[in-house]
């Protein structure tokens, strides 16, 4: 399963906007909290996400949805934290943690996040408020009202031949490589996405683009598009700007990087839909 997705969540949107449904939520003795400390999940011994009763008293609190039937609340310690940092703990943790629980963490993380830094009306900068459960804000002076933003990402396999296309950065861990990938800039498709960036970053002019799947990735909030594209040439001219390193990698050499063999490069780690794109790319999918 690709990472943060398959959460159990209902999320109920029909009672987003309505104040008695909420308040019956809060008052559920069966609602449980996920309070996040800097936007890091509690952790409890089994590697799973530490939920704790909710305290129906908390005006604060986010409804996410419902889990196996009882309200799921979401709350922020309002400790500042660079949205798209991720700790080695965090890593570490969502490397051990179940893939139901990351995904309800990434939907947590991203919702509180973006509550945090839009605290603001865009139209008017009037200081906003919480609504719809959590999932909007209101301005109180121009009536406008804000939803939670997801930025497209495009993440792709360059494949040339029987090779693909790896690239890394400097503030990456030591020899990890993974696929190219950028935002969709405005008046631009998936399709046109890729070969802009590929051509920015690595040089190299592409054609047919392919598909695979998708994934929301909570650093701070983005969709990733994840896309097998075919090279036209395999010359590089890196942007050292953008990467550090590029190169052309076979397919052997992919398959031993994910089956965590020593060898020329790391894989990306199991939660990042880069991983699964080299395996949809290593099994011809």
């Amino acid at each position: 399963m690709i990472g943060f997705t398959g959460a159990a969540l209902v999320r109920a949107d029909h009672e987003r906007d309505d104040p008695a449904a909420f308040a019956r939520a809060l008052a559920d003795p069966a609602a449980r909290l996920l309070l996040l400390t800097g936007l890091e999940p509690p952790v409890g011994a089994d590697g799973s996400l530490a939920l704790a009763a909710m305290d129906p008293a908390r005006d604060d609190a986010l409804l996410l949805g419902y889990l196996d039937g009882a309200p799921l609340f979401a709350i922020g310690d309002g400790v500042a934290t660079a949205p798209a940092m991720r700790s080695p703990t965090l890593m570490t943790a969502l490397a051990a943690m179940p893939t139901a629980d990351v995904a309800l963490y990434g939907v947590a993380r991203s919702l509180i996040d973006w509550h945090a830094r839009h605290r603001f009306c865009a139209r008017c900068g009037t200081p906003s408020v919480a609504g719809r459960a959590g999932w909007a804000r209101s301005c109180p002076a121009c009536g406008a009202l804000h939803f939670p933003r997801t930025d497209p990402v495009v993440i792709m396999a360059i494949e040339h031949g029987d090779r693909v296309l790896l690239g890394r950065q400097p503030s990456w861990p030591a020899g990890r490589y993974s696929a190219l990938a950028g935002f969709i800039e405005v008046g631009e498709s998936i399709e046109e996405a890729v070969a802009r960036e590929v051509m920015e970053e690595a040089g190299v002019r592409v054609g047919t683009v392919r598909y695979v799947a998708s994934q929301p990735w909570p650093f701070p909030s983005q969709l990733m598009i994840a896309c097998i594209a075919d090279a036209e040439d395999d010359t590089l001219r890196i942007d050292t700007t953008e990467l550090e390193d590029a190169f052309w990698a076979t397919r052997d050499e992919v398959r031993a990087a994910l089956a965590g063999e020593t060898g020329r490069f790391i894989a990306p780690p199991a939660h990042a839909i880069a991983r699964s794109l080299l395996v949809a790319w290593v099994s011809g999918s």
